[in-house]
């Protein structure tokens, strides 16, 4: 039997989060919230839905949530781990789709693509930002892909095992194509649905951060 872990970074998402983990609650084993210190009722809403709730003592960013939630699933004994965005964009119905690739032994890690599939209310502004990002990681990740800052992803558990994250904050999604490359990890793509609300609007990355996350890749880079 395939065992299944969703984590759920999250962060003053105390409106949304009981919505999010309810309606993925019946489609894994283990509904993981990282609450990376939230100010507001993110905990409790997410207990409330039936969530495993960790929660950080000091805010560390997204990235570091993530590898929480992704280290806690191994313990747990997830054979595929599932990063999903805590604001509603995402839907669960593209859960089976895009596990199936894992669960047929074809991926090391799958990323859904809003490109391949649909965004219901973005904004011009926005598709041609990430249409820019999609091209400059390209170059710095050497990976061909359609959609570069997408939350909703699929690990084995081979590469949640391997995965390694140094940027704590929203660079981390960069950091994660770098290491499809050199781990040598099998990607597949998958079309999804991302639903831009205003509340996701003013929870998401602003064009500015888009920016500061090739910004910090390349001050990665430069260390080495």
């Amino acid at each position: 039997m395939t065992r299944v872990a969703v984590v759920i970074p999250a962060y003053n998402e105390g409106r949304a989060i009981g919505n999010v983990v309810a309606a993925l609650i019946a489609r894994c084993d283990w509904c993981i919230v990282v609450d990376d210190c939230s100010r507001d009722q993110t905990s409790d809403e997410a207990l409330r839905a039936g969530a495993r709730v960790l929660r950080h003592a000091v805010n560390r960013g997204q990235g570091a949530a993530i590898l929480t939630g992704v280290h806690d699933a191994l313990r747990l004994g997830a054979d595929i781990i599932i990063t999903f965005d805590a604001d509603g964009q995402h839907d669960p119905a593209d859960l089976d789709a895009m596990t199936a690739p894992v669960r047929e032994g074809r991926a090391d890690i799958v990323l859904g693509s809003r490109f391949l599939g649909r965004s219901i209310g973005m904004p011009v502004s926005r598709r041609l930002l990430l249409r820019g990002a999609v091209l400059v990681t390209r170059v710095l990740a050497g990976v061909w892909i359609s959609d570069v800052s997408n939350g909703f992803r699929v690990f084995s558990r081979r590469a949640a095992g391997e995965l390694t994250i140094v940027l704590d904050r929203f660079a981390h999604a960069s950091e994660i194509l770098e290491q499809i490359r050199t781990h040598g990890w099998r990607l597949v793509e998958v079309p999804v649905t991302v639903h831009y609300s205003e509340y996701s609007m003013a929870k998401g990355q602003s064009s500015w951060n888009s920016l500061r996350i090739l910004a910090e890749l390349l001050m990665q880079r430069s260390r080495r």
